[in-house]
């Protein structure tokens, strides 16, 4: 019997979370040795997403029960989209090159080939792992997490209906799937607030990140002003405006492909959420080419970067720490999962001498998806965010093929 959570109201678990990251930006600012010495080891952003973990596996507030994370995703993440790329450099995105696709690639190989050699290491040493029958297969179970960690959920979803593991099964998956995507992202979160020791030790070159990063800081210099109540409501009705508009057509066109073309599911194009982040990025990048690129002088991305705050909160809230030993051999297969995708991918940035902004972002495009690729990205700097949107959308097009072919693999290694 699940306990209930010391506050059950979302708008009390609204205000801690606000509370709680006002606490965290005012330390961050502030000028105490031990202030600063503290966030000099540790990331802001990790704060801002760790706490409301511990909130949620102290049972103060229950991710699961709230509406917080659904409303941070669907209007939250849209509109700070907007707010993020309505300056961005299209140019200077294209000048990354190739690097940036090759490790989201890198990414998607090392899940896809992680999952069968995970299983068969722990299946080697725990043989009962392999055992089960009929939908309660544990390779059943686990090409559900391969489908949310190459694309997204619904490609989870997709995988779920082929390969039809039982529902308990499956909420065991859900547990493994969060706890350790999360705390690969919290891992991420750390590292990209300090890319330079991982960077020089892949001899990589940096200059076409540095120069965009540069060039957008130069332009924001250049029209920056004290914003007034009518920039900011401005701004504001831009990217909620964009938001709904994203939305309503999204309403449309997911339904009318879910009847009309289900063949498109397996891309995930009968999701509201894959068209809502599509549509209102995509108007993002339309208005940079417009006099609307001058509202990030009153503070755009700053607005932006307030609503991805919320959300970087309300994903920390789905964490149970505890739930690790509810099913200890499914989390450590699901964590050996996760080294084999990590050192696949740190090889391949190795040989290619690939940035670790490309190896956290091209991660988190696919174990996290949209809402939390351009979290990733914008550690580094918020206007790298658009970069982590779209590989996240790439994610959602080869998720199912990677699933699909991740669990026939794990399939073959549960029946040698």
């Amino acid at each position: 019997m699940e306990e209930t959570p010391l506050f059950t109201n979302d708008a009390v678990v609204f205000g801690l979370l606000m509370a709680t990251l006002a606490l965290i930006f005012a330390t961050s600012s502030s000028n105490s040795t031990f202030w600063r010495k503290f966030y000099s080891v540790v990331p802001t952003v990790l704060l801002c997403y760790f706490i409301p973990a511990l909130f949620n596996s102290f049972g103060w507030i229950s991710g699961e029960a709230s509406g917080l994370y659904r409303m941070a995703s669907r209007y939250l993440l849209p509109a700070s989209l907007v707010l993020f790329t309505i300056s961005i450099d299209i140019k200077g995105i294209l000048k990354l090159g190739p690097k940036a696709l090759t490790m989201f690639l890198a990414g998607s190989f090392g899940i896809m080939i992680g999952g069968p050699l995970a299983l068969l290491t722990v299946g080697f040493v725990f043989p009962e792992l392999l055992g089960g029958n009929g939908p309660d297969e544990v390779w059943r179970g686990l090409s559900t997490i391969a489908g949310s960690w190459i694309g997204g959920g619904a490609n989870q979803t997709a995988m779920l209906k082929v390969f039809e593991p039982s529902n308990a099964l499956f909420s065991q998956m859900i547990a493994v799937d969060v706890l350790v995507a999360n705390l690969w992202t919290a891992v991420l979160l750390y590292w990209a607030a300090k890319p330079e020791k991982i960077d020089r030790f892949f001899k990589a070159d940096t200059t076409a990140i540095y120069e965009l990063r540069d060039k957008i800081a130069d332009f924001r210099k250049g029209i920056m002003k004290i914003p007034s109540l009518s920039d900011t409501m401005i701004i504001l009705g831009v990217g909620f405006g964009v938001t709904g508009v994203a939305t309503l057509m999204a309403d449309f066109i997911a339904p009318y492909i879910e009847v009309n073309h289900p063949e498109l599911a397996q891309y995930s194009l009968d999701s509201s959420f894959f068209w809502i982040v599509v549509i209102a990025t995509t108007v993002g990048l339309g208005l940079s080419f417009t006099k609307a690129r001058m509202l990030e002088g009153a503070g755009a991305s700053r607005l932006g970067s307030v609503l991805l705050y919320v959300l970087v909160a309300t994903i920390g809230m789905q964490m149970d720490l505890g739930a690790i030993f509810d099913n200890p051999l499914l989390f450590l297969v699901g964590i050996v999962w996760m080294v084999f995708h990590i050192l696949i991918m740190l090889i391949v940035a190795y040989v290619i001498k690939a940035p670790f902004f490309y190896v956290a972002v091209g991660s988190q495009a696919n174990v996290g998806g949209a809402a939390s690729a351009p979290i990733v990205a914008s550690a580094f700097d918020s206007s790298l965010a658009p970069v982590g949107v779209l590989l996240a959308v790439l994610g959602y097009a080869v998720g199912t093929y990677g699933a699909y072919l991740c669990g026939l693999m794990m399939q073959f290694v549960s029946g040698m």
